[in-house]
């Protein structure tokens, strides 16, 4: 039997396009038919917490018809690390929990999202790295497109080398209408010196939909190929 495919989204910082490149990757798994399912097993900044939005976009890009619970176990109202954010609360997110429910889903189609970057603590002993190498899935590095990316890039690229995760692509998004010059040349540096597929740059596009199917035309050549023929 093929393995399903499994890619777990994470970026080199927060607000880089993250939930964008893992609704457009579902929506195409979904358009395929393999019923996939988006797992963002930490969330914060939750104005209402049965009610998360990441998740729920992910789920509706899915077409899942699965709980909130199932797809998103730690959620927090305070928009900071879910870590710190537990802490406040004198809390400590149960490990067991969040892979008891990947158990569930791992079977199948599925896109994993972290939150933020590689180290980015969900709990008093854990980083986003950490939960990355547990569930040891390739990973698709979401990066702002602009100036200061070959850096924030390249450091996150020798961390996951570092514990031996496969990288499947680099994406680059612009997440501001601002012009920047060394666009132009970010993409080949990437892939030349670190010899990772690099797509994009996804442009930045105000209307919500544009910017949906600018990120499924990038990401389109990640999937398999009856996923982006239909």
């Amino acid at each position: 039997m093929a393995k399903p495919f499994q890619l777990f989204v994470t970026g080199t910082d927060t607000g880089v396009g993250k939930t964008q490149a893992s609704c457009a990757l579902l929506s195409l798994l979904a358009d395929a038919g393999l019923a996939p399912q988006g797992f963002k097993p930490y969330e914060s900044g939750c104005a209402r917490l049965a009610e998360p939005a990441d998740t729920l976009a992910m789920r509706a890009a899915a077409r899942s018809q699965l709980p909130v619970e199932a797809l998103c176990p730690h959620r927090f109202r305070a928009p900071l690390a879910p870590g710190i954010a537990a802490h406040r609360l004198g809390r400590e997110p149960d490990w067991n929990t969040t892979l008891a429910a990947w158990e569930r889903l791992r079977h199948g189609a599925a896109i994993v999202e972290g939150a933020g970057g590689l180290f980015v603590p969900i709990d008093s002993q854990r980083d986003i790295m950490d939960l990355i190498a547990a569930l040891g899935l390739p990973v698709l590095l979401v990066a702002r497109a602009g100036l200061g990316t070959l850096n924030h890039t390249a450091l996150s690229l020798r961390a996951l080398a570092g514990r031996g995760v496969t990288v499947s692509a680099v994406l680059l998004s612009r997440s501001t209408p601002a012009k920047d010059s060394s666009e132009r040349d970010n993409r080949q540096w990437l892939e030349a010196r670190h010899g990772v597929r690099v797509l994009g740059p996804v442009p930045y596009l105000k209307d919500p939909r544009r910017r949906h199917a600018a990120f499924r035309e990038a990401l389109g050549p990640l999937v398999p190929h009856r996923a982006r023929g239909r």
